[in-house]
């Protein structure tokens, strides 16, 4: 028995790797408004068959029993809606012709327009064996990845340098945890085209896998967080990041600062910082001048903490200052709110001292040493005016819009971590007061959403940005396949009225 079913699945695989592209029915979804295919859409048969669209939003299908047949799928995406018919059900009828095709349209519900998949094996797989030609040079698999969590970028030596969380490998569930990283040449450089994809050049080890940049000592994975490329006293460009180390169940016990070798592809330990120290945990930076002088942010998504935009400032811990409404020398465990004779707030560039958070903020109110008027952290959806809670993110200036915007995510949403929102302000700091959903998810979470302003394009009208898609921390057991835990890019569009709204105050 054992070997006719092994005999069985090696003709499969023979009979799979020896397909012709005729062989298969091509089917495409495409957006409605603007004709372009639409990746991780669902396409389920009547006995519950699931296939997937790939980047360029097609399927393959070559479903033995199923061919030279008219067959039925439920069509579905996230942020997306199929036509229904008069019994309410979303789906098409199709002939499934060896060598035909066919093209659905689909109604976009985001804002934002879903483009393609950074990461993971099988990006172009359904295209592939189409034979279609495909914009990325590795459209399968690259350097063994199969999932990759959180990015951080910057450019840095005329470059954008990638780095991301824990990986997955084909050959065994651990793969890295210790920061892989990648290069990709810039658009106006030789890169491609943001809407049409990004072509990584991982740093691999000798195993053809992406390697560790980053192990920095101790039991447990290293995260990094606050990238960032800044010149020394001699104007040498030199790459930063924060470290972690973690234990389960994510419990940090040791943060610090490291440094890119970028002969030697690897981050060095430059110092440990304590826990008062190492503050916005999980921040994307970036660099703003304000008197005259340049400082780098981070936000998470909030940028309430800043230093100079020198070496030799990032690893001084004691020029860190937060835009902060505490006394100096307020801390986590013993803090006191700054106010005046006339009571006050006074908020201002502080340093050492606590920098607010929105769970803070909270107490403080429940225990009547805050008012509902002082509060920083208040966020509310412009369609609803109910109060949403901001998770992780970033904010840049954009020349388009002409004020600071920033992309987050949402807490306890609709979904627990897969709302992704818009909002504006005239300063970095704020006030942030309205935002706006551009990417919902049903039931699946999309958490540390990163928006990459070297991808601006029309002067920034079109943004791109990128975040995690993954079932952790969704309650949803069912996991898309080939897409669960990695990187999906989207582009939205700041023209659009319904923006607009988020400048209300």
């Amino acid at each position: 028995m054992l070997i006719s079913i092994a005999v069985y699945l090696l003709l499969a695989i023979a009979n799979l790797a020896s397909a012709d592209p005729g062989d298969y029915f091509r089917i495409q979804v495409v957006d409605d408004a603007t004709g372009r295919g639409v990746p991780l859409v669902e396409l389920k048969t009547v006995h519950g068959v699931s296939y997937w669209t790939d980047s360029a939003g097609v399927v393959a299908f070559n479903e033995p029993g199923l061919m030279d047949q008219t067959v039925f799928f439920n069509v579905s995406s996230h942020g997306y809606e199929f036509a229904a018919d008069g019994f309410g059900i979303r789906g098409a009828r199709v002939q499934t012709v060896p060598g035909g095709s066919t093209t659905l349209k689909i109604k976009r519900l985001n804002l934002a327009e879903r483009l393609y998949r950074i990461t993971g094996g099988g990006i172009y797989r359904d295209s592939v064996l189409l034979g279609d030609k495909v914009p990325i040079q590795q459209p399968l698999l690259n350097a063994q990845v199969l999932g990759q969590d959180s990015v951080m970028n910057a450019v840095f030596r005329g470059r954008l340098y990638w780095f991301w969380g824990d990986t997955n490998r084909p050959k065994y569930p651990l793969g890295n945890f210790h920061v892989p990283g990648a290069t990709s040449d810039l658009p106006n450089k030789g890169g491609l085209d943001p809407s049409a994809g990004v072509n990584l050049n991982y740093f691999v080890g000798p195993d053809g896998f992406a390697k560790e940049t980053c192990r920095m000592p101790g039991q447990g994975p290293t995260w990094i967080d606050g990238l960032t490329v800044v010149p020394d006293a001699t104007g040498n460009e030199r790459m930063f990041a924060r470290y972690v180390k973690v234990r389960p169940p994510l419990s940090i016990y040791e943060r610090g600062i490291c440094e890119f070798d970028a002969d030697a592809e690897l981050f060095e330990k430059t110092k440990t910082l304590s826990e008062d120290e190492f503050t916005q945990s999980g921040a994307h930076t970036f660099r703003h001048s304000e008197d005259g002088v340049e400082y780098v942010y981070f936000a998470s998504p909030y940028p309430l903490v800043r230093v100079r935009a020198t070496a030799e400032a990032f690893l001084d811990p004691a020029q860190y200052e937060s835009w902060s409404c505490f006394k100096p020398g307020s801390t986590a465990d013993s803090y006191e709110l700054d106010r005046d004779a006339a009571g006050e707030l006074v908020w201002g560039w502080k340093r050492g001292t606590l920098v607010p958070t929105h769970q803070l903020e909270q107490k403080l109110q429940r225990s009547g040493k805050l008012t509902n008027d002082e509060r920083y952290f208040r966020f509310t959806d412009s369609a609803s005016d109910k109060a949403v809670v901001a998770h992780r993110g970033t904010v840049t200036f954009n020349a388009y819009r002409n004020r600071w915007i920033m992309i987050f995510t949402e807490t306890f949403g609709t979904s627990l971590l897969g709302e992704v929102w818009y909002a504006e302000a005239d300063s970095p700091i704020g006030p942030w007061t309205r935002a706006t959903k551009v990417v919902t998810h049903d039931k699946y979470s999309f958490y540390n959403p990163r928006h990459h302003p070297v991808f601006d394009q029309d002067g920034g009208r079109l943004i791109y940005f990128e975040g995690t898609y993954t079932h952790t921390f969704s309650g949803n057991e069912q996991r898309t396949p080939r897409y669960d835990y990695n990187q999906i890019m989207y582009r939205l569009d700041l023209s659009n009225p319904k923006l607009h709204e988020t400048t209300a105050r």
